[in-house]
């Protein structure tokens, strides 16, 4: 740290109690000056012949037959006076960045410029700082956070604006010229400890780009701001540096932050913190992770900023959806509300996300033409697969809430429902996780719900679970079935097995026209086994796995599959179709086997109680 002595006399200040000073010597005090409580025992002369103030302040109180007089409202208090009154008698006094801003300030309010002595101490204090400080990293840094306990006159004397320059500008430096050493704030490496049993002594390892953000986390927010908005005017630190900045003073101001909330009853004490942060966001696409962003969501959330800055981080989430994680996606809903989660919120950023691929219309006009130029859309397929199987865990997690009406559920399932994947078990996952949680949902409820998903892009795994799934319409079962024994035929090489017209019927039906079928009937979908053939397959299918091994199951289950085909349970279902006047094909249009969409493997929620087995 740097410091300044100035005098050379020795200290002969002495106190008395908490409240009186006094000046150890052979000659009797004159003046009697009172600093808020305490009283300084002091002379005239080497006062008066530095401070321009006091030498009016002692002839108004030599005009009332006086010898006190009041500075009660002097700038750092009794301490500054203090500094300033040792000053005068000569007697040895330093300054560093801890007191240097509040004796600039005092000496200001006492006078002691260059036209009442030459070489005063305003002049001296001046060019401490120019020389000095402001040449000092770490020193500014300090002098900038003393600056605001002496508002507004550090404002007026221009103090507090040079340290953020001068804070700013050394921010901004090539990291190649900068002498950069671990702040108290951050954990030393082990060359630093002497740890290191291949450190060589030399010190050859690059100064990071973001060196500097831990240590503008010891600044109050509107300080903080300041040197912000100072460094980015400067447009020497890419938007990355900037956004690491931020994310590093959310995580040292916002206790709670890293785990998504403010853990704080009192809301208003930091919505200027969060507000603070989120107008000095860069403005660029990816400067700061998605992650960030949402934790930045839920804070401006919980300090109440307002639908506009809620709806602005929306935006800024959707256009870079890909880096979230379902976690970061589950944002409480607000008061009064029923839901657990706010699904809207997470509705908007997919409607982001998917407005970045759709097609730009471009307009140019040449001469008397104009002509339309069409610009395919910018998402790759693995960022929109990502987001698939981003949305599918998320499914899986709200659908544990009791409260959430179905209408959410498949509108967000169906937002995705365009994105290609190879899979659909995370989505099955989601859909039983539903039916478990609301059991009461009708018929027609759980008839659109199973239809999101495609039976088809179920794993071995997932089928094996469905087959046994007593949550599912027995239509969906039969689909489960009947595609497995498809998948095993075609990959044994062997022809499609001879199934009954009915179900054959029903998968054709598939590239037929949904307006030219009849609609079956909603029961068909509702529909579930006997007890005693469900029983009677959970057993067949463990005796199975037991009795032939994993490696043997495929085989096994399939030959099962094709005997179930033909049972009693399907003859049952589809001859009862068959009285009742129906074509069995005439809602596949509909069907689970027709739907288009297809999904991608994502991680099980930890929660998820039915797992793939």
């Amino acid at each position: 740290m740097k410091f300044m002595k100035l005098g050379s006399k020795p200290d002969s200040f002495q106190a008395e109690g908490n409240s009186i000073r006094y000046v150890a010597t052979e000659l009797a005090t004159d003046i009697i000056v009172n600093v808020g409580d305490i009283k300084f025992y002091l002379h005239k002369f080497p006062l008066l012949s530095k401070s321009a103030h006091l030498q009016n302040l002692v002839t108004i109180a030599n005009g009332e037959s006086s010898d006190e007089v009041e500075i009660s409202d002097i700038p750092g208090g009794s301490s500054a006076f203090e500094i300033c009154a040792k000053y005068c008698y000569g007697m040895t006094v330093t300054l560093n960045a801890y007191n240097v801003v509040a004796a600039r300030c005092a000496a200001e309010y006492l006078g002691m410029h260059e036209t009442i002595e030459k070489g005063n101490l305003i002049y001296k204090i001046d060019v401490f700082l120019s020389s000095s400080i402001f040449h000092s990293w770490k020193d500014s840094i300090i002098v900038l956070q003393t600056t605001r306990s002496l508002l507004p006159l550090s404002e007026e004397l221009k103090v507090t604006s040079h340290c953020i320059h001068a804070v700013a500008t050394k921010a901004c430096v090539d990291v190649s010229k900068v002498n950069w050493s671990y702040s108290y704030n951050r954990r030393k490496l082990p060359e630093e400890n002497g740890n290191d049993p291949n450190f060589n002594g030399l010190r050859n390892r690059l100064v990071p780009k973001d060196w500097w953000v831990e240590d503008l986390c010891e600044l109050e927010i509107g300080l903080y701001k300041r040197v912000l908005i100072t460094i980015q005017t400067k447009g020497t630190l890419s938007d990355e540096v900037i956004g690491e900045g931020l994310k590093a003073y959310a995580y040292r101001r916002l206790p709670g932050f890293s785990k998504g909330m403010i853990q704080c009853g009192d809301a208003a004490k930091y919505r200027s913190t969060v507000d603070t942060i989120v107008c000095l966001l860069p403005a660029e696409r990816g400067s700061v992770p998605c992650n960030f962003l949402l934790k930045i969501l839920k804070a401006a959330i919980y300090v109440d900023l307002g639908d506009a800055i809620k709806g602005q981080l929306i935006r800024r989430i959707g256009q870079q959806l890909e880096e979230a994680s379902v976690h970061d996606l589950l944002i409480h809903a607000g008061e009064g509300e029923n839901m657990m989660y706010d699904v809207d919120a997470v509705k908007k950023m997919v409607e982001e996300f998917l407005m970045r691929d759709q097609i730009a219309e471009m307009e140019s006009e040449e001469g008397h033409e104009v002509q339309e130029i069409r610009k395919p859309g910018i998402l790759s397929d693995a960022s929109k697969l990502i987001v698939a199987k981003l949305i599918d865990g998320y499914l899986a997690e709200i659908a544990k809430d009791p409260n959430l009406p179905l209408l959410k559920f498949v509108e967000l399932a169906e937002m995705v429902s365009g994105i290609s994947r190879p899979a659909h078990d995370a989505l099955y996952r989601a859909v039983d996780m539903y039916l478990k949680e609301h059991p009461g949902i009708s018929k027609s409820e759980r008839k659109r719900i199973c239809k999101l998903m495609d039976c088809k892009k179920l794993s071995v795994d997932a089928c094996m679970h469905a087959v046994q799934n007593d949550r599912l319409p027995l239509r969906v079962v039969v689909q489960v079935l009947f595609f497995e024994q498809v998948r095993a035929a075609a990959s044994s090489g062997s022809s499609t097995p001879d199934l009954p017209k009915s179900i054959r019927d029903l998968n054709n039906g598939s590239q037929r026209s949904s307006r030219s079928a009849n609609t079956n009937t909603e029961g068909d979908w509702d529909a579930v086994a006997t007890a005693e053939e469900l029983k009677a397959l959970k057993e067949e299918v463990a005796s199975l796995r037991l009795a032939n091994g994993r490696n043997g199951v495929d085989k096994a289950v399939n030959n099962k599959m094709r005997g179930m085909l033909k049972s009693k349970i399907l003859t049952k279902l589809w001859s009862s179709k068959g009285e009742k006047g129906e074509n069995s094909g005439s809602d596949s249009s509909e069907s689970l086997g027709s739907a288009n969409m297809e999904e991608a493997k994502s991680t099980p929620s930890r929660n998820i109680r039915h797992s793939v087995s």
